[in-house]
């Protein structure tokens, strides 16, 4: 029997994706005192509209009723984005207004977005070129590191990022939420991201360190533009601590927000915790199904909106050689091996690993010319790239490879 779809929320999808039930007002006053967990929005996959601005509006401009302008400024809906991002009963609650007021207010604010311009064929061919690379992979924020991934993360398919406790993952996943809402010229989605923790409780402080030193870590993007964008409402937070709940979120609530266009990124913290303690020894068969559905259903997400995936995995100690080599992994890397086994090997397009790099100890007053903590990251597998590897640090601003001498 088909499972009924879910029931609409009753507030914004802001508020129901973080289990709240509030009023306008408290959306507003929690908006305020923890701007990181408030759901404001990107693009779909297939947008026809040309990028918003993430600056506000100024409503009094738009050809608008004045009750629907003063409706707007009480329920502090400040962008065209917060308007598409929310269907029209949640804009009939939160701006009690009819839904004939609600549908000129969608025509209007939906009038503002399409193209002005009409382009020829010449100028999409001279544009295909660049337009495909930056739609077709996700950036780190680093050119080091996106030069090891020629470009970055495939916006289609899973990508693992494996490692031991401490090597940098959980840096990487954070960075990462941050790069998917830059703009498409410089490497993002202009999208949120959604983070699901499994084990840990969301790196909350860490995240604003890393908001706060974005001008640092990407000088290669306008101050203004950095300035624009509000990294921390676009960040979608999940714990997920067991199966029945994980299935629910990536079957539920994830998929809303994926219809909405709210978010083009989803970040799994970690996939091993979710099977740790569900699963015995004689559970394999079951957990290789699990395993398997689970693998289909975030396959299925990742292709219909172009949305990757990155699943955050650990380690376990390689028994043998012969085990490291069935999981593709080097000599430097087989004293451990991933999480989860073959089957959940064959469910990924990319396997990354990271590891830190022990350093020698320098001499009694000899002065070290090394990083505290150099990392690196490898390729372990991928249909477009070879085996290889670069050394990264993480710093306060974030996590930045270093180029090869």
């Amino acid at each position: 029997m088909a499972a009924a779809a879910p029931r609409a929320p009753r507030v914004s999808v802001r508020a129901a994706f973080c289990r709240i039930r509030a009023t306008a007002a408290v959306v507003k006053a929690a908006r305020a005192t923890e701007p990181r967990f408030t759901a404001l929005g990107g693009y779909g996959p297939d947008a026809l509209f040309t990028p918003v601005p993430y600056q506000d509006m100024d409503w009094d401009q738009f050809d608008l009723n004045p009750k629907v302008v003063a409706a707007l400024k009480k329920a502090d809906i400040k962008s065209v984005k917060e308007v598409l991002n929310l269907s029209g009963a949640d804009l009939q609650r939160l701006m009690k207004l009819s839904s004939a007021d609600v549908e000129c207010l969608l025509k209007t604010v939906s009038r503002t977005l399409r193209k002005n311009c009409m382009l020829t064929a010449l100028q999409l061919y001279q544009d295909k070129n660049c337009f495909s690379s930056q739609c077709q992979k996700l950036s780190l924020g680093c050119s080091v590191l996106d030069d090891l991934l020629k470009g970055g993360i495939p916006l289609v398919g899973i990508t693992e990022l494996a490692g031991e406790s401490s090597a940098g993952k959980t840096q990487i996943g954070l960075q990462l939420c941050l790069c998917v809402q830059y703009p498409y010229r410089y490497g993002g989605l202009e999208s949120g991201a959604v983070y699901i923790c499994t084990e840990d409780a969301f790196p909350s402080k860490r995240l604003q360190q890393l908001i706060a030193q974005q001008h640092k870590l990407r000088a290669d993007v306008p101050p203004e533009i950095i300035q624009q964008i509000r990294f921390g409402n676009s960040i979608f937070v999940e714990h997920a601590a067991d199966l029945d709940t994980f299935h629910n979120c990536i079957t539920k609530r994830l998929s809303v927000l994926l219809t909405r266009g709210m978010v083009r990124l989803v970040v799994i913290d970690s996939i091993a915790a979710l099977f740790r303690c569900e699963f015995g020894a004689s559970d394999s068969v079951l957990k290789a199904r699990y395993l398997q559905t689970f693998g289909a259903q975030l396959h299925g997400l990742s292709t219909r909106f172009r949305t990757p995936i990155m699943c955050i995995n650990q380690v376990t100690d390689a028994v043998s050689e012969p085990e490291a080599a069935q999981c593709g992994l080097s000599t430097a890397d087989s004293r451990v091996s991933p999480a989860l086994g073959i089957t959940w090997a064959n469910q990924l397009l990319m396997r990354l690993m990271v590891s830190r790099v022990p350093q020698p100890e320098p001499a009694p007053g000899a002065v070290s010319h090394h990083p505290a903590s150099v990392r690196t990251l490898r390729v372990v597998f991928a249909p477009h790239l070879p085996p290889s590897f670069c050394c990264f640090t993480v710093r306060l601003e974030g996590v930045k490879g270093m180029k090869r001498n």
